[in-house]
């Protein structure tokens, strides 16, 4: 066996040994992510003010433009469901407060499959 065929794919070793609650930072990580997802839905709603502070375009774009408030609900909630799991909730309690039903559903999905 060479040297190459004896290594572990990069990072599995310590992804194989490492206990799944060790990860003591996590909950700060995920806190800190959070906010950055909050400061991306600020830069969105600038963003759209500039955008429908022109009346032509906001008039020619209306259906697009409200794509912006579908993006901003999916950023809060989100951020929210990162925080409840920061916080220490159970990932299929934390999905129960998800209010957009379509982002609930493909959440539950992606856990479905991995479990």
């Amino acid at each position: 066996m060479t040297a190459i065929q004896a290594a572990p794919a990069h990072g599995r070793a310590e992804e194989e040994s490492a206990d799944p609650g060790s990860d003591r930072l996590a909950g700060f990580l995920q806190s800190a992510i959070a906010e950055e997802i909050r400061h991306v839905r600020k830069l969105i709603e600038q963003l759209a003010e500039v955008l429908v502070s022109d009346e032509r375009f906001a008039m020619n774009y209306i259906d697009q433009l409200q794509t912006f408030d579908l993006i901003i609900q999916h950023v809060d909630e989100s951020a929210s469901l990162l925080d409840r799991i920061a916080a220490g909730t159970e990932s299929n309690d934390a999905l129960k407060s998800v209010r957009l039903e379509g982002l609930q559903g493909r959440l539950r999905e992606a856990l479905a499959q991995a479990g």
